[in-house]
């Protein structure tokens, strides 16, 4: 008698082990859970007997079950809708569509809408097709398929060079099981209905699948003794002695085969139990790749160096970014998490960030510099390079997160912010215009609070009876007066509890419609994305209609408004909304804060914003990815890039099981240390939660010699020669200001990293001069770096620098890391702290305005902000004459202003220019346009 070949006894096994699988998955990676959905259109009982033994078997092995079951007058449109959802549904990682679908709707359509890598019946056509393809492997194997290999491979079956017999050709069953015993090297036959000589080919097999769906068919005379039979058939016949009326058997006559083959599977116990249980183990396998990210092969670009340098834009011009749909396929983003802006960038979705919070962070670095001549030293060019360094060259997942530039700069003095020479971002031109209109729409947000502001006190002041006043602002419609929900935020917060508006009083309508905003307190301005100094200063309300309400007001560059400061700082869509809606824009005449919720523009202002909150992706000369993302002034503001970026920049670089190392965040702080670093540790990091394992600290030869007395720098003047031969005196006077950088840093807990970045006119012995200044300071490694001559192969030395860096601090859990002060402190006492620990200050010089300011932030509740000093980038101090370290000053506080909704207080320590003018040269007399090509040229 035949060997019977237990396929219930197999499933259970299997089921225990994936059991087992997913209590793993839930314990490694915070109670993560595999989820399967079924779909039936329908109600058949055969097809709810077979959902409800998924669900049941689902269940057992720890994986979440969902059942949709839908009318049977569902259309195949709304089917389809809904395959799609499940398709773009992060949290689910099987599905099925229960078949057969009533009539009228197209099976092989709702199958191709079903996305492969959760097609865990396997019948999708890319997975059939590349199970048919030699040293190919579909993502999934059909169940039933699968189970036959499972029970041959239980039953010790030697496949290869047997002779396998299928009998039956459907695409569940048939075919792809012929394509796996192939796959085992097996040589098959394939055989059905109108097969001649059927019971004679039969009888050569030494294994045979019988799947043909005919009772008994095959019977034991026309079997080769010793032949493995699987049995597939699951038919009804009729048995009066059962309690049903029918029985099951299957294709082959059990009693007289089981007398010749050496094994057998029964019916039912045999494939039965294994189709569910292979169903379960790809729904594990499918959540196991889920957790491990879908990435394709990276292929990085190779660069035509060529010496000299080109210029920046020829450069950028001579290279072909990959595709931004490969590169993100590269990051193991879906294609439902990338937003198209053509061909070579893309915004990228927070719900990305949903479906990789499992994933442990990977190394977080911040670049930061000495404090830079004005011509700058090189940050941006030192993040690139190095990230490039780290992918290309070392072949870690590595991301550079960078600012948005502003048009102002690149049509000013300064030009393209992209990097340079062979370490920028591609296409430089498209990263230094409009990108994705991101700062268009700070300006756009900013403008219409701007003019709301306006228009509110015109109407207050025009409309002298509050019940009027009050009725213009809840109007009835059809009858009824309704708030809408930014005016209930406003009675909540005037402590009205009442959703009535016929309730209220006539003082409590008074409260509630008249904000009384002192004109003298407004601190919101509107701003533009041009360099245009003669909108420093303006008069509004100058028409005859606004009958003459005018005030004086002003223009900032878009980049220095605080709808840009809260971008850089939110951390999902609900917190840009509250933070754009508690941003403060004046004092009432009583002397509370008047925010943009009060106005009932928060929600609007949010609307405006919601494609802005999704980082751009774009990539490096060398194909690694960037995220371009904000781009908050440095001097008023915090000038770091989003928070949001970085979050899901680490995530697609995180460790996982497979590398627990993980990849490389790089991120950039503006200006030298004392500003853009103290910025990010003490406010980005705080709202963040996030602690970094390095600061590179950026350094060139030509500004410590600056500082060691060097004669002065100045933007569109000719450089002295001083700078350009060797001078060891000068520079190692100027290391001095270095070493404080490095000591700055430290305080923070962090390992510093000092790259010197290399200019053509440095002699060997000046690099080494700061090279070793930097390790007796305290940095944990000092290296040269050539990356702007030679891209990421010129500063490999550095990435290796960063990567033992990162190693060493991971050791440790950050325990190291700190901030410069506690929150709770008084606010003079916070500013204290940082003149004199960041810049050598004696102490500070508090004015009579800075000194009301505190009153009125401490009364207010804003006492307990982070302070963002607004100082000059071009000394330690606050006066940028003041070069090296300078000692025995005191900073004066000239005022303070609050930035409520971005969260933080920023003092004066001088004037501080929010809107650049236009030099006499601009950068736009070198822009222009090939109309032949299209090809831009002249921004860098």
């Amino acid at each position: 008698m035949a060997k019977l070949i237990d396929g219930k006894s197999l499933a259970e096994t299997i089921r225990a082990k994936d059991r087992e699988t997913v209590a793993e998955m839930a314990a490694n990676n915070g109670g993560f859970q595999p989820h399967l959905v079924v779909v039936q259109v329908g109600a058949r009982e055969d097809s709810s007997v077979y959902v409800k033994m998924k669900g049941q078997a689902a269940v057992k092995t720890g994986i979440k079950f969902t059942h949709h079951n839908l009318d049977a007058t569902i259309s195949q449109s709304e089917l389809v809708a809904l395959v799609n959802s499940l398709n773009e549904d992060h949290t689910v990682h099987g599905i099925i569509v229960q078949l057969p679908l009533p009539a009228g709707i197209d099976e092989k359509a709702v199958n191709e809408a079903m996305d492969y890598r959760k097609d865990v019946d396997g019948f999708h056509s890319l997975n059939i097709g590349l199970l048919a393809k030699r040293d190919h492997e579909p993502m999934f194997e059909p169940c039933t398929p699968k189970g036959c290999i499972e029970l041959l491979k239980h039953a010790g079956v030697q496949l290869s060079g047997k002779r396998a017999v299928v009998v039956g050709r459907s695409n569940i069953v048939g075919m792809p099981v012929a394509h796996m015993l192939q796959a085992e090297n097996a040589t098959v036959t394939v055989c059905h209905s109108r097969t001649q000589n059927l019971e004679e080919i039969v009888a050569t097999a030494d294994v045979l699948i019988a799947a043909i769906g005919s009772p008994n068919m095959i019977k034991g005379s026309w079997l080769k003794p010793g032949v493995v039979v699987i049995d597939v058939g699951t038919n009804a016949v009729p048995d009066a002695t059962k309690k049903a009326g029918i029985r099951w058997v299957g294709d082959v006559d059990f009693e007289s085969a089981s007398s010749v083959a050496s094994a057998i599977t029964p019916v039912p116990g045999g494939v039965g139990p294994m189709t569910v249980a292979m169903l379960i183990h790809n729904t594990v396998v499918s959540a196991a790749r889920f957790l491990k990210g879908y990435q394709r092969p990276v292929e990085y670009l190779k660069l035509n160096l060529k010496t000299p340098v080109p210029s920046d834009i020829d450069i950028a011009m001579a290279q072909t970014p990959k595709p931004v749909k490969v590169l993100a396929e590269e990051l193991g983003l879906l294609s439902s998490e990338l937003e198209m802006y053509g061909p070579v960038k893309a915004k990228v979705s927070l719900k990305s960030l949903e479906r990789l919070q499992h994933r442990q962070d990977g190394n977080y670095v911040v670049i930061t510099g000495i404090t830079p001549t004005p011509l700058g030293e090189g940050k941006s060019t030192t993040c690139i390079g190095l990230v490039q360094a780290l992918g290309a060259h070392l072949k870690k997942t590595a991301f550079a997160c960078v600012r948005q530039p502003s048009q102002g700069p690149t049509f000013g003095i300064k030009g393209g912010a992209a990097g340079g020479g062979y370490s920028q971002v591609i296409p430089m031109d498209e990263f230094n215009l409009h990108l994705t209109g991101d700062i268009h729409a700070v300006t756009a947000a900013n403008n219409l609070l701007a003019a709301a502001i306006d228009a509110r006190m015109f109407h207050e002041a025009t409309t002298h009876n509050d019940e009027t006043l009050f009725g213009r602002l809840v109007p009835a419609k059809k009858g009824v007066r309704k708030f809408s929900d930014i005016m209930l935020r406003r009675l909540a917060k005037l402590g009205i509890d009442k959703t009535d508006p016929d309730s209220l009083t006539l003082e409590e309508k008074r409260r509630f419609a008249r904000l009384d905003i002192d004109r003298d307190t407004i601190t919101w301005q509107r701003v533009m994305d041009t360099n245009d100094r003669f909108l420093r200063k303006i008069n509004v309300g100058l028409g005859p209609q606004e009958k003459g309400h005018t005030r004086e007001t002003g223009f900032d560059i878009a980049v220095a408004s605080e709808v840009m400061a809260v971008l850089a700082l939110t951390t999902d869509l609900r917190d840009m909304r509250e933070r754009l809606g508690r941003m403060v824009v004046a004092s009432s005449t009583s002397g509370e804060p008047v925010t943009a919720d009060d106005i009932g523009i928060g929600g609007a202002l949010t609307v405006l914003m919601k494609d802005a909150i999704k980082p751009n992706l774009m990539q490096t000369l060398e194909g690694t990815p960037v995220f371009v993302h904000a781009g908050p002034f440095a001097n008023i503001a915090h000038g770091n890039s989003s928070i949001i970026a970085d979050r899901i920049a680490l995530k697609l670089a995180g460790s996982t099981a497979e590398d627990l190392e993980g990849g490389y965040v790089v991120t950039e702080a503006g200006f030298g240390a004392d500003i853009g670093m103290e910025k990010f540790f003490n406010i980005k990091c705080r709202t963040s939660g996030l602690i970094p394992n390095a600061v590179v600290l950026v350094a060139t030869v030509k500004a410590l010699k600056m500082h060691g007395g060097g004669p002065e720098v100045v933007a569109g003047k000719p450089i002295s020669d001083v700078y350009f031969q060797e001078n060891i005196e000068l520079l190692e006077k100027g290391c001095a200001n270095l070493a404080k950088h490095v000591q700055n840093a430290c305080k923070f807990g962090v390992r510093v990293i000092v790259a010197v970045n290399k200019f053509s006119t440095d002699t060997a012995a000046e690099l080494e001069t700061v090279r070793k200044a930097a390790l007796a300071a305290g940095a944990f490694d000092a290296v040269v770096s050539d990356h702007w001559a030679l891209g990421g192969a010129g500063a490999i030395d550095l990435a290796n620098a960063v990567t033992k860096a990162c190693a060493d601090s991971k050791k440790e859990g950050g325990k190291s890391f700190k901030y410069l002060y506690d929150l709770e402190k008084p606010i003079a006492e916070k500013i204290e702290i940082i003149t004199k620990e960041m810049y050598g200050a004696d102490g500070i010089e508090l004015s009579e305005a800075a000194k009301k300011k505190i009153e009125v932030y401490t009364a207010q509740g804003f006492g307990n902000l982070p302070i963002c000093m607004a100082k000059t980038h071009l000394s330690l101090s606050h006066d940028p004459k003041l070069k090296g370290v300078p000692t025995g000053f005191t900073v004066p506080i000239r005022d303070i202003r609050a930035s409520v909704g971005a969260g933080f207080l920023y003092p004066l320590l001088g004037e501080m220019q929010t809107m650049p003018g236009l030099p006499t040269r601009p950068c736009f007399y070198d822009v222009d346009i090939d109309p032949e090509t299209g090809r831009v040229f002249g921004l860098f």
